[in-house]
């Protein structure tokens, strides 16, 4: 037989909100109800009779309530198989059954995120939650496990339309759902008891998934799993997809570099960057960054620093675009885009980035720490006879941060705060370096005074060379290689200026 009928359950809860309706129905099904602390206190003040934990182990709640259901005449009602052996047990010491538990735990990773005060933290490590809810959830062929608010509308289901009667395959996916929420709540305590990273354990969870149309190609199936509107308002638009948001995370990596900068447009696409541009009117840096390509602008992803004024919705509604990005929306300019109802609108809340970054390859997992770093001109070592000038200098940075968040081999291009022209994903830096210098002339850019970024080292002289010959006054690179002293004399030989970070930035 695998319907079970619910006569007993155990309910301990932290938040006592939605729980109303469901010991009002269990109730009226003449359901024996036993309970703890404040979730007894909530129930009695309903008229509901309610057995306290402690008259059924015949101890009270001890250490300041660290125990309280951690007794056999509570695990070994929950845990007995419905059998002769196991029922024959419990009559002789005299545990009654119990067919449901319902829990709900101590609110740990809220407790994370809004103290720094350990001795509350560890208070808010729920150890007999834990305990019913593997308990319970292990013998779901007889009982009924409710492990968090999130399942109250499963158990309302089977009080109101099953009379309390549950299927093993309702009792199986509560089960699941347990083990689940038991896993992810151990993966948020360790992760903060290992935050230095001391273990080299690698433990990621995350609760909230939500279906994407495909993948990156439509054959492929795709789930996000976490929290996006902690990130974003979605203010029009159709559902996000797997390459959209990939495409996203870019943007906001790129623009986390510009965040305090004057008004800044970056235009993405396939995760690169084919237009970034500072100006003092976002409606300048709107055309400068469309100016660098605007030819792969199109289907691509749009973000600014400054909430988006009606003068640049109008521009930006003459282009096919992906998604738009910005800090906020003028109640016209909102007006306007969204008329293109597949158009998505995006408000970030701020451009956090995680500390970490992983990817599932082979037969495991690779972590490694996000590349957050960025050089200021005070951290280049000019290493050329000529100093670049205060306006080179400011391009060297502007080029740098843009090279950055190109795919390797990377060379960009840039003068007045403008990405003039890049080459990215390249097996060699001089076919990189020839890309950007044909993407600049295609679109009417003269490489004249412009200066040059490298994401690495220069192996040889050829791109410093092929450089000067173009135009090109100033380079920044990390150096390292062993041919420096080729590339430096490339240089000087050219009148270029060279700046070097002692930092690579490679990117896959």
């Amino acid at each position: 037989m695998t319907s079970r009928k619910i006569r007993s359950a155990l309910i301990s809860v932290y938040h006592k909100e939605g729980l109303g309706p469901i010991v009002d129905g269990l109730n009226k099904l003449g359901v024996t109800i036993y309970s703890t602390g404040g979730t007894e206190t909530f129930i009695r003040d309903r008229g509901i009779e309610v057995v306290p934990v402690e008259e059924l182990t015949g101890y009270p709640s001890i250490l300041d309530g660290r125990v309280k259901t951690l007794h056999p005449k509570v695990h070994g009602g929950i845990l007995a198989k419905r059998e002769e052996e196991h029922l024959l047990q419990l009559a002789q010491l005299e545990i009654p059954e119990i067919d449901l538990v319902i829990v709900d735990l101590y609110p740990f990773e809220e407790t994370v995120a809004n103290t720094e005060e350990e001795e509350l933290i560890i208070e808010k490590i729920d150890i007999g939650g834990i305990a019913l809810i593997r308990a319970a959830a292990k013998n779901y062929n007889d009982v009924v496990i409710v492990p968090s608010r999130e399942d109250y509308s499963t158990l309302q289901r089977i009080i109101e339309e099953g009379a309390g009667v549950s299927e093993l395959a309702e009792r199986r996916q509560l089960a699941r759902r347990g083990f689940a929420v038991s896993s992810h709540y151990d993966t948020a305590i360790f992760s903060y008891f290992n935050e230095d990273g001391e273990l080299p354990v690698f433990k990621r969870s995350e609760m909230k998934a939500n279906g994407l149309r495909y993948g990156e190609n439509p054959h492929q199936e795709a789930t996000f799993f976490g929290r996006l509107n902690e990130m974003f308002t979605k203010l029009n638009g159709k559902e996000l997809s797997y390459n959209n948001l990939v495409d996203i995370d870019a943007a906001v990596a790129l623009m986390k570099e510009f965040e305090d900068a004057d008004p800044t447009f970056i235009i993405l696409k396939h995760t690169n960057a084919c237009g970034v541009a500072v100006r003092p009117t976002q409606l300048e840096a709107w055309k400068a960054a469309l100016a660098g390509d605007p030819i792969s602008a199109f289907g691509g992803i749009l973000i600014t620093n400054q909430p988006l004024e009606l003068s640049v919705a109008q521009e930006i509604d003459k282009l096919f675009y992906e998604v738009l990005i910005a800090p906020d929306f003028t109640d016209s300019a909102l007006e306007l885009l969204s008329k293109k109802k597949n158009r998505v609108l995006l408000q970030y809340h701020h451009l956090q980035q995680q500390l970490d970054t992983f990817k599932s390859l082979l037969n495991g997992v690779i972590v490694q720490n996000t590349d957050l770093q960025t050089e200021s001109a005070d951290q280049f070592e000019i290493v050329t006879e000529r100093q670049p000038t205060g306006r080179e200098t400011a391009d060297l940075v502007f080029a740098n941060k843009c090279a950055k968040h190109l795919k390797s081999n990377t060379i960009a291009l840039a003068r007045d705060n403008q990405l003039i022209g890049m080459g990215c994903g390249q097996t060699s830096r001089v076919d990189a370096l020839k890309q950007a210098m044909t993407k600049a002339k295609n679109f009417g850019f003269e490489l004249k005074d412009a200066v040059m970024a490298s994401d690495a080292f220069f192996p040889f002289s050829d791109c410093v060379e092929i450089a000067g010959e173009a135009g090109i006054t100033a380079v920044v690179q990390p150096g390292g290689s062993i041919k420096d002293k080729d590339s430096i004399n490339a240089a000087n030989a050219a009148d270029i200026a060279m700046v070097m970070t002692g930092v690579r930035h490679f990117k896959h």
